[in-house]
């Protein structure tokens, strides 16, 4: 493993204070452009964690008594705060995932400010009950209190989104937070906290960086009253195990295969743009939970459709460093994951796919005219024609730049293509009939369907799975209980 030539260390945050771990340990982090160590993590254990849990639980008392508008003010300034730090922000976010960075820079940070802004609008949310009258002389109404501390368990795909998510509303609602970054993707997420650490009291926000003790730690500790997770089938398993002694609130939003479904009276150029650009070949190398990674197609519009498709695939998608504006996909995000795509894509020429366009994978092959990159995680947008939806590369998350392309003829052969797997995450449906638009809505098996566009996401809408992509929502009641009280007065 080559080293770059200046390793950046950074620390964990435990009840305000930039820390390295208790025993002094290091994980090395990767540039995924280049495969080249750039800076180092702490390596956490359980006496970090313990920290940790004792400093948010301490903390909670003084932060849950606040009043909406006192905590709403804090994260309005943390709003405030993200434009001194965006350019910073943006690019660790590039160097630690492969994220372009014109997309963390123009897409990223704004989202991220808007999350905190509206987040401290729904503070007052958490803070609302009902009064019922139960007779002449009784009446009932409800409370809504926060849960205590909260851990968030982040993916390695989108560490900044990920975290404002989960820490934002949770504090909103007046819980302590603690962050538990992928060990792949930490370097963003630890100096996010150092950054939130000079607006928010101490303790109320920790960060701690490990491997999965740190996890199992952290979701298996009676102290901790919430676990929120994005990421993985195996680590929601996991958790569901480690929580098995002491229940608490879950939410899971884990994979997705999710299709991308194209009909022949669908503005076709949109739709080609939508399915590709949009829909799987991103700017994170089609390492997003909601990745249209299923393409179906009409049949009498089938070769149109992937004449075009490939035509802005060949344009439109420029591979090259993450940290070059006029770069549009960057690397997959780590070896572990860039040697799983490749296994797939070997693995659907197996099964009898037919590979449209791509394929290729390492920097020597895919940039051969950047030496630099030669090391790194590079795997080409690719599109498989199969014939049948029952291929493990149908059926199995692939988590990047890789679809599948099939033909259908009628609504109820898209539905029921669309729905044959075991995830429920996101679908797409490209129409101009209204009619067909709405029946879709109602029978796909998807938390999120999105028509004629494509992961249109925001703070104002709930985003969740069904099935085995999870459940529940990182919102603002999700982050409360609520009491019912009854007084006679009779």
């Amino acid at each position: 493993m080559e080293t770059a030539n200046k390793i950046r260390e950074f620390h964990n945050l435990i009840n305000g204070k930039v820390v390295p771990a208790v025993f002094g340990n290091w994980i090395e982090s990767v540039n995924p452009a280049d495969g080249k160590v750039w800076a180092k993590i702490p390596s956490s254990t359980v006496e970090d964690t313990e920290e940790a849990i004792l400093a948010a639980k301490q903390a909670f008392g003084k932060w849950a008594v606040l009043s909406a508008i006192e905590r709403a003010a804090y994260l309005r300034q943390i709003g405030d705060l993200l434009s001194k730090y965006a350019e910073e922000l943006a690019m660790l976010e590039t160097m630690d995932c492969g994220w372009v960075i014109r997309e963390t820079t123009y897409g990223l940070i704004p989202v991220l400010q808007s999350i905190w802004y509206d987040a401290a609008q729904a503070a007052s949310i958490a803070s609302r009950g009902e009064t019922i009258q139960l007779s002449a002389n009784s009446f009932g109404y409800t409370l809504r209190e926060p849960l205590g501390v909260v851990v968030g368990i982040l993916p390695w795909n989108s560490p900044l989104f990920t975290f404002t998510i989960k820490a934002a509303y949770a504090l909103a609602s007046g819980n302590a937070v603690i962050i538990k970054p992928s060990e792949y993707a930490s370097v963003s997420s630890l100096r996010y906290g150092e950054i939130l650490n000079k607006i928010l009291p101490p303790g109320i926000l920790n960060v701690v960086s490990g491997d999965g003790i740190v996890g199992e730690a952290l979701v298996s500790h009676h102290d901790v009253n919430r676990v929120t997770l994005t990421g993985s089938g195996n680590t929601a398993k996991a958790i569901v195990r480690s929580t098995a002694q002491a229940p608490k609130p879950l939410t899971f939003e884990l994979g997705g295969k999710s299709p991308n479904i194209v009909f022949a009276d669908a503005n076709l150029e949109k739709a080609a743009e939508g399915v590709t650009t949009n829909g799987i070949f991103t700017g994170n190398a089609g390492q997003i939970c909601v990745g249209g990674s299923r393409i179906l197609i009409q049949r009498s519009v089938f070769q149109e459709m992937i004449s075009l498709m490939t035509d802005i695939i060949k344009k439109n998608i420029k591979l090259g460093s993450p940290v070059d504006p006029q770069t549009t996909m960057g690397p997959l995000a780590n070896e572990a994951q860039y040697n799983i795509v490749r296994r797939y894509i070997e693995l659907g020429i197996q099964e009898g796919g037919e590979i449209v366009i791509g394929g290729r994978s390492g920097g020597e092959d895919v940039l051969p005219d950047e030496p630099s990159l030669s090391n790194g995680y590079w795997v080409e947008p690719t599109l498989i024609r199969v014939r049948q939806n029952s291929l493990r590369i149908c059926q199995e998350e692939i988590f990047g730049p890789v679809a599948t392309v099939m033909p259908f003829d009628t609504e109820e052969e898209a539905l029921a293509i669309a729905n044959d797997t075991s995830f429920g995450l996101g679908a797409g449906v490209w129409t101009t009939n209204l009619d067909c638009a709405h029946r879709m809505i109602q029978k796909l098996e998807s938390g999120n369907v999105w028509v004629n566009t494509y992961r249109r996401v925001g703070p104002e809408l709930p985003f969740g799975g069904f099935k085995d992509s999870g459940f529940g929502k990182d919102s603002i009641l999700e982050n409360t209980r609520e009491k019912t009280c009854v007084i006679d007065v009779g």
